[in-house]
């Protein structure tokens, strides 16, 4: 199993949307610079978090994106799911036809594992909300600015 590019890529550009909503509706164009994602990227991202209403778009002048739904309402697994984006390690999709020699339930001899950690693994992203991640940014945020000033304090008494 592999998370690509593209769910990558969903899940920090909805935080940086998360991050910025205070000030109103956020343009793609902010997230690509603050992120370095490709804004033709990010518009076909977008477009998907759209269509499963994770996201909202404002039309207009001073428009871009807001949330669709409360940002503790919004999983990571909500993120990559719109986006099509895959979380299955199984060869066969889950179907058990992985072209392998099948036992007797017809599935190949790790089956089984690959399916426990889909599992784990949807339930662990469902477990993380937007909110989890903006908190642990601003806890970021927060840390690094006390080192900043501990470093500044620091030289003002050398």
């Amino acid at each position: 199993m592999r998370l690509t590019t593209k769910g990558r890529f969903a899940v920090t550009a909805m935080l940086d949307l998360a991050l910025h909503r205070e000030t109103g509706p956020v343009t793609l164009a902010g997230i690509s610079e603050r992120q370095q994602i490709s804004l033709s990227y990010l518009e076909q991202l977008f477009s998907k978090l759209r269509r499963q209403g994770i996201v909202e778009s404002v039309r207009g002048p001073g428009g871009g994106y807001k949330l669709g739904r409360l940002v503790a309402e919004i999983t990571v697994a909500d993120i990559i799911i719109a986006a099509d984006e895959s979380l299955d390690a199984t060869r066969c999709g889950g179907k058990g036809s992985c072209g392998h020699t099948t036992y007797q339930d017809g599935h190949c001899m790790t089956h089984r594992l690959w399916s426990t950690l889909n599992q784990k693994m949807r339930e662990y992203l469902d477990s993380v909300s937007l909110q989890d991640l903006v908190l642990q940014q601003y806890g970021r945020e927060t840390g690094a600015a006390r080192l900043r000033d501990q470093r500044a304090n620091t030289m003002d008494t050398l």
